[in-house]
């Protein structure tokens, strides 16, 4: 038997493992446009916070919606608590409070992570140095991740554990979309005529999934198979369908399941992405729909499991 609260820690410590190296992913998305695209060309840095849903909170702060603001909100603003540094400070807290039941390496290695962050988050938001770090984040989550899949049992904490990862990890994916979508609809009167497929090559490549990619679809980059395979394909591991079974996989093997089962299962909306649909506010909506479907997961997993007073 496993106490609720900490049921709530390992979920919760991975969904913030999940959402750190996501969101450096996310940014990454824009910081490689940089280097393919034109500067005429807009790519929109602050739907980064649209994405997100930090808009309001980001006018608490800031007043001119440029790069480095939207950077700096995004990674390292300690007082927007979906942030990079504060996702990865939560992170840092939950490990602490369930270190009974993980690896005493994972306690190390994110402790490692979190002082590299905050000791280099200025690379971060300088232009010149995001690349390699945004990269040294990106490793050292799948670091932290490759220590766990490599040395936890699978018992409850285990199923925790990837119940909290998966359900971060299809909300992200939804995200990385809607970035490229982002992208597309400030720039759609562009003379950039292959702007879609930079576009959504940067988002393969953002999710590593570039070459998954070409091995599956067999196919040039174009919006309406990006958006097939991202949502999906059932094989590749960030995809929303690949992580919804697993989602499932995982509350059926998780105590007191039974009738509640079939009510942890996201039902996400379905809707038939022809050609030019990715480039739609329509695009936008569904995968807003998607994110919406995700979090009522989270409220089902939440009041099965979690405890609270």
């Amino acid at each position: 038997m496993m106490l609720s609260r900490v049921a709530e820690r390992i979920y919760w410590a991975a969904r913030y493992l999940e959402r750190v190296e996501n969101t450096a992913r996310l940014v990454s998305v824009y910081d490689n446009l940089l280097f393919d695209l034109p500067r005429s060309v807009n790519i929109g840095w602050f739907n980064l916070v649209i994405i997100n849903s930090g808009t309001e909170l980001f006018f608490e702060r800031y007043k001119v919606q440029d790069e480095r603001n939207v950077v700096k909100f995004t990674l390292a603003d300690d007082t927007n608590p979906s942030s990079m540094l504060s996702s990865l400070t939560m992170l840092r807290e939950n490990i602490r409070t369930a270190r009974d039941v993980l690896p005493a390496e994972a306690w190390e290695l994110v402790n490692e992570l979190l002082l590299f962050a905050r000791n280099d988050i200025q690379q971060g938001i300088n232009r010149n140095g995001r690349h390699a770090f945004l990269n040294g984040i990106i490793e050292g989550c799948q670091g932290i991740n490759g220590l766990l899949l490599g040395t936890m049992s699978r018992d409850a904490a285990w199923h925790f554990m990837r119940l909290g990862c998966n359900l971060e990890r299809a909300d992200m994916t939804t995200r990385l979309l809607d970035a490229g979508a982002a992208v597309l609809q400030l720039s759609e009167d562009n003379d950039t005529t292959n702007l879609p497929q930079i576009v959504w090559g940067n988002v393969l490549r953002s999710g590593s999934a570039y070459m998954a990619y070409r091995r599956t679809m067999r196919t040039a980059v174009n919006g309406t198979d990006v958006a097939h395979f991202l949502l999906g394909d059932e094989h590749f591991p960030r995809s929303v369908s690949f992580c919804l079974d697993q989602i499932s996989s995982a509350t059926a093997r998780l105590p007191s399941a039974g009738k509640r089962y079939s009510s942890i299962k996201p039902q996400l909306p379905k809707h038939d992405i022809r050609d030019g649909y990715c480039m739609s506010p329509d695009f936008r909506d569904y995968l807003n729909d998607q994110q919406l479907v995700l979090a009522e997961a989270h409220n089902n997993i939440a009041s099965n499991w979690f405890a609270h007073d």
